[in-house]
């Protein structure tokens, strides 16, 4: 896990306007937050519209990054669901051996108990020939998997090895970081509060704005992994009016936006989801024209 300190990246999936995969962009921000000095790459979470993507895409999506990549950084591929058994079957026939870890999302819809996801990732764990990543995210999931399900987990199995945590309570991140063991990573996924979770002990994050500021927000980590609380604290201040856009309209509506005032990639995402509007675009743009100069 030591290669997963720092801030990842959870890279999106740049569409042409006809919706089609935009492969030569998606190269473009792989070697845009490689240079830009992100500790590790993360494929296929949220922020990569997984959701409006066909099984063929996501091997496009899987092997466009492998070969832009080229072995520079880690790579963590997502794969979760709220289907056990598919999931499972997942693990057991993908070849594995160019990704660090896998991060696995704690099932949605089915709304399950916290004995529930215990069984769900014990089924994971038992099937992952990496280790695993658990991820936190109530506002998708509509449950939250509980301190006391994590830590459980990560005694039991010891390739459950860190948790992305984005329940967005710094407190419940806390109570993660006091109570769990010493080889067991706390990793926000929530960027707002990225800092605050690693001055706490947390490992890092799994961010989404870093793609679009790579350079900004991996350094800030680093102050912040370093103690140097006030250095750090000025680039989360210097970013702070951009992480609020980026998600104001939904992601990731807002980071593509930013790609395209960047001259990355199209703004273009899958209904259900709507490119963010004209105020917005104008704000995010004026953003990044003062950023970038």
């Amino acid at each position: 896990m030591q290669s997963l300190i720092g801030t990842g990246v959870a890279l999106v999936t740049p569409f042409k306007e006809d919706f089609s995969i935009d492969t030569e962009a998606l190269k473009r921000i792989v070697h845009f937050s490689v240079d830009g000095g992100v500790e590790y790459l993360v494929i296929l979470g949220t922020t990569a519209e997984n959701a409006t993507l066909s099984g063929d895409e996501k091997e496009l999506v899987i092997q466009t990054i492998i070969e832009a990549n080229n072995g520079r950084l880690p790579l963590v591929l997502g794969v979760g669901g709220n289907n056990t058994m598919e999931v499972v079957g997942e693990l057991k026939k993908r070849d594995m051996s160019p990704f660090a870890a896998i991060l696995s999302v704690s099932p949605y819809y089915n709304k399950p108990t916290q004995e529930g996801i215990y069984q769900h990732f014990k089924a994971v764990a038992e099937a992952s020939p990496v280790p695993v990543i658990l991820y936190n995210v109530p506002g998708r999931t509509s449950s939250n998997m509980l301190p006391k399900t994590v830590l459980r987990l990560a005694n039991d199995f010891k390739n459950i090895v860190a948790i992305k945590e984005a329940a967005g309570d710094i407190v419940q991140a806390m109570q993660l970081l006091k109570d769990k063991a010493k080889d067991f990573h706390v990793i926000s996924g929530d960027d707002m509060t990225a800092l605050a979770t690693v001055l706490a002990g947390g490992s890092g994050v799994i961010s989404v704005i870093a793609q679009g500021f790579p350079k900004e927000f991996s350094e800030m980590i680093r102050l912040g992994l370093n103690r140097k609380v006030d250095e750090a604290f000025k680039s989360q201040y210097l970013l702070s009016d951009c992480i609020d856009m980026i998600f104001e309209q939904g992601n990731p509506a807002g980071i593509k936006q930013v790609f395209q005032a960047l001259g990355l990639a199209d703004n273009t995402v899958r209904l259900p989801l709507v490119s963010v509007d004209e105020d917005l675009q104008n704000r995010i743009n004026e953003f990044v024209s003062k950023i970038d100069k």
